[in-house]
């Protein structure tokens, strides 16, 4: 079952990047993607990686996306996109089926009752400037 659903979201992710990437020009060449993964090991980034979630940024996947570019390089153009098609389609399916920060909430369909609670008497005098 969940092999079915993960492949059924590859599939739908394949569909919307080729829509994204009509032509084998559109995929990142090799140089760029050399940039992005020092652009992550840059002391600006793994600063803001620290400060935002304690811990320096993990750039693998960015070297990785590099060296699956290097392997591609005798590839046919059309053969090319295809396969970087089919690697960022998994990579967006993983990342869709799997958990994510926006899990911790979850949508209210009614606000909750008695929120705010009332207040007591006597600060309520207090808030509104009348004191009897």
């Amino acid at each position: 079952m969940a092999n079915t659903a993960f492949q059924n979201a590859v599939k739908r992710e394949e569909e919307y990047l080729r829509l994204v990437h009509p032509t084998p020009e559109d995929i990142p060449g090799c140089m760029n993607l050399f940039d992005v993964y020092l652009s992550c090991n840059a002391i600006r980034t793994q600063v803001k990686s620290l400060y935002r979630y304690g811990q320096m940024s993990s750039c693998g996947d960015k070297l990785e996306d590099f060296k699956f570019c290097l392997t591609m390089k005798m590839m046919h153009p059309e053969e090319k996109r295809d396969a970087w098609i089919r690697r960022r389609a998994e990579w967006w399916a993983k990342r869709r089926m799997t958990k994510s920060s926006e899990d911790v909430w979850d949508i209210r369909s009614e606000p909750l009752k008695n929120y705010p609670p009332p207040l007591p008497a006597e600060e309520a005098q207090v808030e509104t400037g009348v004191i009897q």
